[in-house]
């Protein structure tokens, strides 16, 4: 109960300033041009391109929709009423990630109106669709526990911002090194790639290994901001 309290505490502080919106604007915007210009230059009924684009807009958003989160609590001072308060740390960054990714699933929701416009004027492979959309949404949570932790680590949330996306960057180049080496060392990168495991999903391949992949990162990095935070809180 007293999580669903941070929940609804972190929610206020999005949706009563403007980030949340400047970012879904942006978010949306983009992700709109890509499937416009797609559809009209290809009259392709496939999603999977703009999925994959969706992806490449939120690595940049990610950072700026989490620096803050647990930042400015710590540059206020708020984070000691928290953690002196009758609320687990447990409670408090579990909180503050579902508020992050309530803010991104309302992202998601309003661009299933791609998929609605394909089935109104042609035959997509839902089933594509669908995976795609699974996909993106692991990634998506991924890149949210990778940010929170990032804002765990300073108070500064440019610094956590940056720190963020250099996290995720990092994971992109992990993709770009499966395709530059071979042998065991490419079957390595390409088990840690998260690109690569994204585009099973955007294929249409919904395997257990992968869903199991990112929900294990997702738990790391949640397990790793508790231990911070945590830190703090003794210290």
């Amino acid at each position: 109960m007293k999580m669903w309290e941070i929940l609804k505490r972190e929610l206020k502080g999005y949706f009563f300033s403007p980030l949340a919106y400047v970012l879904l604007g942006f978010y949306l915007l983009i992700s709109g041009y890509f499937f416009s210009t797609f559809v009209l230059s290809t009259h392709y009924a496939v999603l999977s391109p703009i999925l994959s684009s969706m992806v490449t807009v939120f690595m940049f958003i990610s950072p700026l929709l989490t620096m803050r989160i647990i930042s400015e609590d710590m540059k206020t001072g708020t984070d000691q009423l928290l953690l002196t308060s009758p609320v687990t740390v447990t409670d408090i960054v579990i909180g503050k990630f579902f508020s992050a990714m309530f803010v991104y699933l309302v992202a998601l929701v309003i661009t299933f109106l791609y998929p609605i416009y394909l089935k109104l004027y042609s035959s997509p492979d839902m089933g594509s669709i669908i995976s795609g959309y699974i996909g993106v949404f692991l990634i998506g949570a991924t890149f949210i526990s990778i940010g929170l932790f990032a804002s765990s680590l300073t108070e500064n949330q440019m610094i956590a911002g940056i720190i963020g996306f250099a996290l995720i960057l990092v994971l992109w180049l992990i993709s770009w090194l499966g395709d530059v080496f071979s042998g065991k060392v490419k079957t390595i990168f390409q088990n840690l790639s998260f690109f690569d495991r994204l585009n099973n999903f955007l294929n249409g391949l919904v395997n257990l290994s992968d869903v199991v992949f990112f929900i294990s990162v997702i738990i790391f990095f949640i397990f790793l901001t508790i231990r911070v935070v945590d830190k703090r809180r003794w210290s």
